[in-house]
């Protein structure tokens, strides 16, 4: 047994002067981990292994030394150095939880931009810029809410381009739109709230991370304006996460007099509307609709990210909340992680002030526009007689194929057998609004992340594993 591990050292007694002590340290460790060297184990006397190795002997003894005080080996006067019996086998093996799965061709699945669209030049130039000038002391912990200069220049953006009413005492930065909620929620539950109503069909995550504080979701349904207010106001609630520039995924985008509803809703029950704006930037056949929250920031908390413009990998959004949140939110951020990176909130800032954040979006949304015109066409070639609803916005589209093309849990075992990943739309809900008596299939398309001609070949790909007409 002792023969099999002592192979494990010979690399390290081999390695250069210098770096030899610290080898042998690493490879005995490594030993007793994968269990090379069991627990009971005795190992050779200092002066042996120094011999079979060709190493001094005090490099030997300094590593029993140091691996005894470590908890890995045991030793006694005059009884020699065991292995000693606290530690366990490692558990090897590294997984990715957020996997690609191989067998998809085309994958039509919403919520991903083009990270392909990422300004790499841009960001890289920067970054060297903002090492340059960042003062050491900005390298501290950070004020939670954080860096000033970020909190202005993100209130400066969402003002221009967003129209909400922002002050950066109010805004806090964030780990994107996921922790904006959570914060919300927590802020909530403090302030005596047990439940918050979401969105029925809706984001699947909006419920998830309700929960993750403490609060039970209300889903609500929803018609041709937007959330619909008699269910909200039954329901008892007091919160609500709405999606009013471009509900996902129903794709409509929340009427002036919804906006108006909803707001006479919020003050009648001294409650709170959370404006989840995961998309507002992009708006394709007129200029966005501003922000609910600039007509009301005491009742209205806005949320958004660099998800859809930048990297959904950066992990940086925004959250500003009424006065009366601003201290229970901060004081929750703060304890949850100390603040945002702060070379990433100056590479934001520098991004936003420089005019190269404003750039982005224009390509973005060039890029986008041109995408789904594409899904538009390519449906209209493929699927005669289908119906692309929803506003010309954001990142997917609702298609609706004939009655022909179902039932609909057949189309989409016949689409994932041929490799195309899509989503029905009422697989974002709760099952209130799963069939409407036609047959027809209803899907959510993502078509941000796919280039012109994989959106051709996707759909076509799907036509021919689908249409009756061809089977």
């Amino acid at each position: 047994m002792w023969s099999a591990a002592w192979e494990l050292l010979l690399p390290a007694a081999a390695a250069p002067a210098r770096q030899r002590g610290r080898s042998l340290r690493s490879a005995l460790r490594e030993a007793v981990r994968t269990g090379r060297l069991p627990a009971g184990t005795r190992l050779p006397s200092s002066r042996a292994l120094a011999a079979d190795l060709g190493v001094s002997r005090g490099l030997v003894t300094e590593a029993y030394e140091q691996l005894t005080a470590e908890g890995y080996l045991r030793s006694g006067r005059g009884a020699g150095t065991w292995v000693g019996g606290a530690t366990r086998p490692a558990v090897r093996g590294v997984r990715n939880l957020a996997p690609r799965d191989p067998r998809v061709r085309a994958d039509f699945v919403p919520g991903s931009p083009d990270l392909s669209l990422f300004p790499r030049a841009a960001w890289s130039a920067a970054h060297r810029g903002v090492l340059a000038r960042l003062p050491h002391h900005a390298l501290g912990y950070p004020d939670p809410r954080g860096l000033p200069e970020l909190r202005s220049a993100l209130a400066g953006l969402l003002t221009r381009r967003r129209g909400v009413v922002a002050d950066p005492e109010r805004l806090v930065v964030c780990s994107g739109v996921a922790q904006a909620t959570t914060l919300l929620g927590f802020a909530l539950r403090e302030h005596g709230h047990v439940d918050v109503g979401v969105e029925d069909p809706g984001s699947p995550e909006h419920g998830k991370l309700i929960s993750a504080a403490g609060l039970a979701s209300v889903p609500l349904p929803l018609d041709a304006e937007g959330p619909r207010t008699e269910p909200l106001y039954a329901s008892g609630t007091r919160a609500l996460i709405t999606t009013p520039a471009h509900q996902f995924p129903s794709g409509i985008g929340c009427s002036a007099g919804r906006r108006a509803e909803l707001l006479g809703w919020a003050r009648s029950v001294d409650g709170l509307i959370v404006e989840d704006d995961y998309d507002g930037d992009f708006r394709y056949d007129r200029a966005p609709v501003g922000a609910l929250q600039g007509l009301d920031p005491e009742r209205v908390a806005y949320t958004g990210s660099v998800s859809k413009s930048l990297s959904p990998g950066l992990r940086l959004g925004w959250l500003l909340v009424p006065k009366w949140l601003v201290e229970p939110v901060v004081e929750r951020k703060h304890t949850l992680d100390l603040g945002n990176p702060v070379l990433d909130q100056a590479l934001l800032a520098d991004f936003v002030v420089s005019g190269a954040y404003d750039r982005q979006l224009r390509r973005c949304q060039r890029a986008y526009r041109e995408r789904r015109d594409a899904l538009v066409a390519a449906l209209a070639e493929h699927f005669p007689g289908a119906e692309v609803s929803g506003i010309a916005a954001g990142l997917h589209a609702i298609a609706t194929l004939p009655g022909r093309y179902g039932p609909e849990a057949e189309f989409l075992a016949r689409a994932a057998g041929a490799g195309v990943a899509v989503r029905a739309l009422a697989s974002y809900g709760t099952g209130t609004d799963r069939a409407d008596g036609s047959g027809a299939v209803r899907l959510v398309l993502g078509y941000a992340h796919l280039s012109v001609a994989d959106i051709g070949y996707g759909v076509e790909l799907l036509a021919e594993a689908t249409d009756p007409a061809r089977r």
